[in-house]
C-alpha cells in the first residue's frame, strides 16, 4: 500500500477571506512564499486591497475580489476552482461586538457557515479558520460567536466527503491593527495619556509571523475537525505597557517622564477577562501535545482515542504560565517594530 503523501501548498490555488487584515495579509505573503500558484484575496476594503497589491507586485498570482462572507453567492463564486481556503474574515474587537452583537453573529457565525457551505458546494480541499483564545469559556459576544464558529467548522467534517475543515486559536497578536502595540505607540506620539484598563491582566502573546506559521502548519497537518494551538508565552499587561511606553518614547525622542499612564477608570473593558485560557478542562481529555502545539481533536472522534498523551498542564491559562521578563518582551517586540 502506497504511503499517503504529505499535503503541500506548492502549486495550490488559495483563497484568503479577510485577506487585507493583519493576519490575512500575512497569510497571503506566506502562501505565496510557500509556492501557491494563485492567491485570491476576498475582503470588503478596496483601499487596503490596493495597498497590498502595490506592496506585493505579484502580478497574476494574486487576485483581489471585493466581497463579504455574509453573501453566500459571492463566496461561492469566489471559491470556484480553489484548493485551500484560509478563513480570517471576522469581527475581532470585543467592544465592537458587544455594541453590535447581531452584526458579530452575522459575520462570525453566519459568515463561517457560508464559507463551509460554499467550500462543500464547489469542492474545496481544505479550510482553516482563524479563531481566538476568547472562544474558551467566553465572557464576550466576540468570544461566544467564535466558539460557535469553531463548533460548526468541526461538525462540518462529519458530512464532508472531500473537504477537510480545521481551526486555529491565537492569543493576542502583537502588532495587529487595533492591538495594544499600535494603540500605545499612537497615544505616545500624539502626546496623549496612555490608557489601559486593568494592568493586572495577563495575556498570551505571539507575533503575526508566528501566528500565520501556525495557520499554514495546520493546513498541512489537519485530518479534519482539529483545533491547533501554538504554545506561546504569557505576559503581565503591566510589564508589556511599561516596555511599550519606553520603546515609543525612545523612538520619538521624548522624555519618558513626560508620558503619563492613566489609572483605569474601571477594572476591565466590557466583556474582557482578567486572564485568558487556550484549553478547557473538557478539551484536555481529547488533546494531543506536540513540541510546538496542542491539538484538540473533535469530540465526535474522541471515543476512538486511547493512547495519545495529554498536555502536562491541567489547564492552559495565562495566569498560571511563565511570564516573559521585560528584557524578553523587548526581544519579542524587536521582531515587529524597531526599539
Amino acid at each position: 500500500m502506497t504511503a499517503e503523501m504529505p499535503f503541500s501548498l506548492k502549486g495550490k490555488k488559495v483563497l484568503v477571506t479577510g485577506g487585507t487584515g493583519s493576519i490575512g495579509a500575512e497569510i497571503v505573503r506566506q502562501t505565496l512564499a510557500a509556492g501557491a500558484s494563485v492567491v485570491r484575496v476576498l475582503s470588503r476594503d478596496e483601499t487596503k486591497q490596493q495597498e497590498l497589491a502595490q506592496e506585493l507586485s505579484a502580478g497574476t498570482r494574486v487576485r483581489f475580489l471585493i466581497g463579504d462572507v455574509r453573501d453566500i453567492e459571492r463566496v461561492r463564486r469566489a471559491f470556484s476552482d480553489i484548493d485551500v481556503v484560509f478563513h480570517a474574515a471576522a469581527m475581532k474587537h470585543v467592544a465592537a461586538c458587544e455594541y453590535n452583537p447581531f452584526e458579530a453573529v452575522q459575520t462570525n457565525v453566519l459568515g463561517t457557515q457560508n464559507v463551509i457551505q460554499a467550500s462543500l458546494d464547489v469542492g474545496v480541499s481544505r479550510v482553516v479558520m482563524v479563531s481566538t483564545d476568547k472562544a474558551v469559556n467566553p465572557t464576550s459576544t466576540m468570544g461566544a460567536t467564535k466558539l460557535v464558529a469553531e463548533r460548526i467548522v468541526s461538525a462540518a467534517n462529519q458530512w464532508a466527503k472531500e473537504t477537510v475543515f480545521a481551526a486555529v486559536r491565537f492569543g493576542n497578536v502583537l502588532g495587529s491593527r487595533g492591538s495594544i502595540v499600535p494603540v500605545i505607540q499612537d497615544q505616545v506620539a500624539r502626546g496623549q495619556p496612555v490608557r489601559v484598563n486593568d494592568r493586572t491582566m495577563t495575556r498570551f502573546v505571539m507575533t503575526i509571523r508566528d501566528a500565520v506559521r501556525l495557520v499554514l502548519k495546520a493546513a498541512v497537518a489537519a485530518k479534519g475537525g482539529e483545533i491547533f494551538i501554538l504554545k506561546m508565552p504569557a505576559v503581565q499587561v503591566e510589564d508589556l505597557v511599561t516596555v511599550l511606553v519606553q520603546r515609543a518614547a525612545r523612538r520619538l525622542k521624548k522624555d519618558l517622564g513626560s508620558v503619563r499612564v492613566e489609572k483605569p477608570q474601571r477594572a476591565r473593558g466590557i466583556g474582557e477577562k482578567l486572564d485568558e485560557e487556550l484549553l478547557t478542562a473538557e478539551e484536555i481529555e481529547r488533546t494531543e501535545e506536540t513540541r510546538e502545539f496542542f491539538i484538540v481533536h473533535p469530540a465526535w472522534r474522541a471515543p476512538k482515542m486511547r493512547l495519545w498523551p495529554r498536555p502536562a498542564a491541567a489547564v492552559y491559562r495565562s495566569e498560571l504560565s511563565h511570564y516573559l521578563s521585560k528584557n524578553e518582551i523587548h526581544k519579542l517586540l524587536d521582531k515587529i517594530t524597531p526599539a
